[in-house]
């Protein structure tokens, strides 16, 4: 039989890859109900005697060249599947599991197990046109893998070949979403280091240790200068609210200068009062509260 190479490198018959690319053009992947929809027979066995010629005619239904691509399995002398114990087959409970064993086959039946699994995951892929899933697609296809005898037997075999099939499946679209969410992943990514490396949070990155650093630095301003910045307010604050001299000051001052000249001695309370400007006037020339005289030295020296 004539064999050709498929797009991932698997030599798979030509005439298989000839129905498949027809299906393909005629838009049979989105065709509701696809290798689940029977054909008519007449038709179907006009496109057979057609393609054993090598030929493959125009206006072919979509549904009777799924139908068949399904025959042409079923009819294989021997199973693609039937190389494989029953027992292992049932006994596969997951996805690596199931990949483990297709490693088991040989390179002729691997390389047609390859090309079917992945034909029902492209099939698989436009479920929201043809309504049909994983597990229809493998329930379909099941029972063309294998080849039994005992017809009871064949069919109770089939359900454990239909999960078989239905995790290959899963498993070979999981493969094929994984280099387009990295891609995505490098799209979004910034420019790479000298290995080839991306940092897609690079610019976040340093935003966040210029915030760091500037917080930092806010923090960690010298006790000394803020200190002075207070001594400062505190001074303006003082400033602002000194005592501004009273008629009864002036008139305090101009009793003591009468008495001086009369002789007489000068009123203490003068003193106090003149004392009391003089530091506000200190406070408003921007003296800190630390320079300020000690307020009782003050009323000692007033009593001398």
């Amino acid at each position: 039989m004539q064999c050709s190479f498929d797009s991932r490198g698997n030599s798979v018959p030509t005439i298989l890859l000839l129905m498949q690319n027809r299906l393909y053009e005629q838009g049979g992947l989105q065709a509701e109900g696809i290798f689940r929809i029977n054909a008519e027979n007449s038709q179907e066995e006009y496109v057979r005697d057609q393609l054993n010629h090598g030929i493959v005619p125009d206006g072919v239904d979509v549904h009777c060249l799924a139908g068949l691509i399904k025959a042409w399995f079923r009819e294989l002398p021997t199973g693609v599947l039937d190389s494989l114990d029953p027992e292992r087959v049932m006994q596969c409970q997951s996805e690596e599991e199931c990949a483990q064993l297709v490693g088991l086959l040989p390179p002729t039946q691997a390389a047609l197990l390859d090309w079917a699994v992945n034909l029902m995951a492209d099939i698989v892929q436009e479920e929201h046109r043809n309504k049909m899933n994983a597990r229809n697609v493998a329930m379909v296809f099941a029972p063309n893998m294998t080849q039994m005898a005992d017809p009871l037997t064949a069919l109770m075999y089939a359900v454990q070949v239909m999960n078989f099939l239905r995790m290959l499946i899963l498993r070979t679209l999981e493969e094929r979403e994984g280099p387009i969410l990295e891609a995505s992943l490098i799209c979004h990514s910034g420019p790479s280091d000298e290995n080839g490396h991306h940092s897609p949070t690079t610019s976040h990155t340093e935003d966040g240790e210029k915030e760091e650093a500037e917080q930092t630095s806010v923090h960690e301003e010298p006790i000394l200068d803020t200190l002075a910045c207070q001594t400062e307010d505190i001074s303006t604050r003082d400033a602002d609210t000194s005592p501004i001299p009273q008629e009864n000051d002036i008139s305090t001052a101009d009793r003591n200068s009468r008495r001086e000249k009369a002789g007489q001695p000068r009123n203490l309370n003068s003193k106090k009062g003149a004392r009391r400007i003089n530091a506000s006037d200190e406070k408003s020339k921007g003296i800190g509260i630390f320079n300020r005289r000690n307020p009782k030295a003050e009323r000692v020296e007033a009593w001398r």
